[in-house]
């Protein structure tokens, strides 16, 4: 990081005192000579720290530091005062100032001040940089989106972005409601404001109006101290209730009454609080089904729903599955120190063969745990959890190699059980002695489960 500092002061001489003094501790520095001249050499040189006089001709400091704060607001500005002129100082704190220093000023407090300027400068830079990323790290570019259910989904989450309508997302868990989410508020007006994220379903019942509206002191026996609920922390942002259909009947009067007014009163509270947040929902329940079984009301369901997304499920986009296994091998060898190189075609055809009841949430837990096992190299049908193969005929090659359905009954499904049993059948030309050799179980095992699947 560069080292620069703009001295601006009518007083030629201060300029070069000031300036030795601070070379002398290693900073690069360049200087003008009043507020008009300072604008201009910003403009090239873009300094990290700006010391500047007050009292100037033609500009005086406070008005050349708002008009360089426009264009450079990171730049940490330092006012010079005259001695005893103490209200001015603090008006230019109030208007961006990072802190001000009166003449005559001591050598060793003006070089600690500059000290203390460049470590704020370097917190406002790593503060951008991480928030740039954030944005980045949540932007719909990073979300998966090959087949045409998705892509509309994409169009869809798009054109809300810079609106501050209410959101409803609806979708199976483990589809990528929370992503959707991030990406709409990250993309939207209010993405250098909070984004706070509650999952209502998570908090026990007798917390959740304490966790979305906060409490005053002395609320209930625990309540210590005065605490900010969701709403507040979300305040000029976006509040992300996830597992909305788990909300009580209490919390949704409550909640109701936050979105007409738009105010909020923590819990033992009297005082209104105005508050200014976006509202995106998301569950994984019929929230009209809920209304009929007087579950959820109806006329807060009319203000969550202004628009709707649907999320589809893993099984409906399944040209989405080998783009996100490709994404989910490249982030697990970083994150593990892996080294999978690739993927067998019969793993992929497995795995998007299979219906994904647990959806995205299950196929990245399914890739972790086949990388973990298979270390390096390529992932084959050997590693891919027991579940997921369930009764592809692919079983049978790997009963053959010695592996029973006694030593991985655990793993399988009702359904993948039976379908395994049929194919070893046929494999043994339906001799139950055999077949029970293959799958390493007894022959009255065998009978049984026959029995009980009907085969």
């Amino acid at each position: 990081m560069d080292k620069k500092i703009l001295i601006v002061d009518d007083e030629e001489k201060i300029r070069k005192i000031v300036s030795l003094i601070l070379k002398n501790e290693g900073y690069l520095i360049k200087s003008a000579r009043d507020g008009q001249a300072a604008c201009k050499v910003c403009e090239d040189y873009k300094p990290a720290v700006i010391l500047m006089d007050q009292n100037m001709p033609k500009m005086n400091g406070i008005d050349a530091m708002e008009i360089i704060k426009e264009k450079h607001p990171q730049a940490v500005v330092i006012i010079i005062t005259a001695f005893g002129e103490i209200g001015l100082a603090v008006n230019a704190i109030k208007k961006g100032a990072y802190d001000y220093i009166e003449k005559p000023f001591d050598n060793d407090k003006l070089i600690l001040l500059i000290n203390r300027a460049f470590e704020h400068y370097k917190i406002i830079c790593e503060n951008k940089f991480f928030k740039k990323k954030l944005v980045s790290n949540n932007s719909f570019d990073r979300i998966i989106a090959v087949s045409d259910k998705m892509k509309q989904v994409i169009e869809q989450a798009k054109s809300v972005c810079e609106t501050n309508a209410t959101v409803l997302i609806q979708g199976e868990s483990g589809v990528g409601k929370e992503v959707i989410a991030k990406a709409i508020h990250y993309s939207s007006l209010r993405k250098d404001k909070p984004l706070i994220a509650i999952n209502c379903g998570a908090i026990p019942i007798t917390l959740i109006e304490s966790e979305l509206f906060g409490t005053e002191k002395g609320a209930f026996t625990d309540a210590k101290e005065q605490k900010k609920g969701k709403f507040e922390q979300a305040n000029q942002g976006t509040l992300f209730l996830d597992e909305l259909g788990e909300l009580t009947l209490t919390a949704q009067v409550k909640l109701l009454r936050v979105l007409e007014e738009k105010k909020i009163t923590r819990l033992g509270g009297k005082k209104s609080i105005p508050i200014d947040v976006r509202i995106i929902s998301a569950t994984n329940k019929n929230l009209e089904e809920k209304v009929q079984k007087k579950e959820f009301r109806l006329d807060l369901l009319y203000r969550l729903n202004i628009f709707v997304i649907e999320i589809p499920a893993l099984r409906e986009r399944k040209k989405d599955i080998p783009v996100l296994i490709e994404l989910f091998i490249q982030r697990f060898n970083e994150e593990f120190r892996l080294n999978i190189s690739n993927i067998s075609k019969s793993t992929i055809e497995i795995l998007t063969n299979y219906n994904w009841p647990g959806n995205i949430r299950e196929l990245q837990n399914a890739i972790q745990s086949a990388m973990i096992i298979a270390k390096s190299g390529t992932i084959t049908t050997e590693h891919i959890p027991l579940r997921i193969k369930g009764y592809d005929n692919s079983n049978i090659h790997e009963l053959s190699k010695g592996r029973g359905l006694s030593e991985n009954i655990k793993h399988l499904n009702i359904k993948a059980e039976k379908e395994l049993i049929i194919e070893a059948l046929k494999k043994c030309n339906f001799n139950r002695t055999q077949t029970a050799d293959l799958l390493k179980i007894s022959r009255k095992t065998l009978f049984n489960k026959m029995k009980i699947y009907n085969i």
